[in-house]
């Protein structure tokens, strides 16, 4: 009897003895938390010593009334904002930025309105897409040299207005009083093809099937833009938006190639090279960068405010 239960009282302890304890899982090692740090290290290197050590020491020189070869910058306090915004030859610069600025939402309303016909179908679309965006990829300064010749006296426009019986036509780039209008007109050809291939972009992103059920209810092509398209492109409206007012205070590559900045056409970009590399002041020029800077941002605060970042339900 003992015999025959000692193995069964065994095979019962063993079989309810507690198992050992696993051993204790590894975890990721240090050097695993520590290794995208160090793939981080220098791309973060290289935009703090490239762009805000740049901006930090810009801020310093708008303090002071540096030239740019004195080894001493001798602080100005305020002066150079206070001169920014007192000095009638300055401020006037801002008055300038209308005209493009004027031209920037003229060209967001053509983008807006040949991206949403060529969105659909329509005869030979790609052609009139080709067209509209091709400008965008001519380089700047072969822009200004070819509008050069296109609006100055005795040149192309002058002749085609000849044909139609107009012998004497303004000095487009002459005339202060049409110099940036001609400037403004030369922007809104060249960087049209950007917005409208944004624009573009984001109108086929919308599902067909809502464009399906307005044509079932029997939506007109206006209600169809202003409850599907509108609401569907908030984010990329509000984009565009900010390159347009930011693009409009900074210009410089036209009117500088076109004009020089002559006949009232110096913008705020201009102005601030002269200020720099001309007249060697380069405080005051530092100081004009950062209000620059400053109403970027703050039109980019606007915009999001006007245009948060939420997801929009078209359904």
């Amino acid at each position: 009897m003992s015999t025959v239960s000692s193995p069964v009282r065994g095979a019962a302890a063993r079989a309810t003895a507690t198992p050992p304890p696993a051993p204790p899982r590894r975890g990721p090692g240090r050097g695993w938390r520590v290794t995208p740090w160090l793939f981080l290290v220098a791309p973060l290197g290289l935009l703090v010593l490239f762009t805000y050590v740049p901006v930090a020491n810009m801020v310093w020189y708008s303090f002071t009334s540096w030239d740019g070869m004195a080894p001493v910058k001798e602080p100005v306090g305020l002066d150079n904002y206070t001169r920014i915004f007192t000095d009638p030859d300055m401020f006037s610069v801002f008055l300038v930025s209308l005209y493009y600025l004027a031209g920037a939402f003229l060209q967001l309303a053509l983008a807006l309105y040949f991206a949403t016909i060529l969105s659909f179908r329509t005869r030979v679309r790609n052609f009139f897409k080709g067209i509209i965006f091709f400008p965008y990829l001519i380089n700047g300064v072969a822009i200004g040299l070819v509008f050069l010749f296109f609006l100055r006296p005795g040149g192309t426009l002058d002749a085609l207005l000849a044909l139609v019986g107009v012998a004497e036509p303004p000095q487009w780039l002459g005339n202060p009083d049409l110099a940036n209008i001609s400037l403004a007109s030369t922007s809104v050809w060249r960087y049209m093809g950007l917005n409208f291939v944004l624009f573009l972009g984001a109108i086929q992103s919308i599902p067909n099937e809502l464009y399906e059920a307005a044509d079932l209810d029997g939506a007109t092509s206006w209600q169809k833009f202003r409850f599907i398209i509108a609401p569907g492109i908030k984010q990329v409206i509000g984009l565009t938006t900010i390159l347009a007012i930011s693009g409009s205070l900074a210009v410089f590559e036209i009117p500088w190639i076109m004009t020089g900045g002559a006949n009232g056409t110096t913008t705020f970009v201009i102005q601030t090279v002269q200020q720099a590399f001309e007249f060697k002041k380069f405080g005051l020029a530092s100081a004009m960068a950062v209000v620059l800077l400053l109403i970027v941002l703050l039109v980019t605060w606007i915009q999001r405010r006007i245009f948060p970042d939420e997801k929009v339900d078209l359904t």
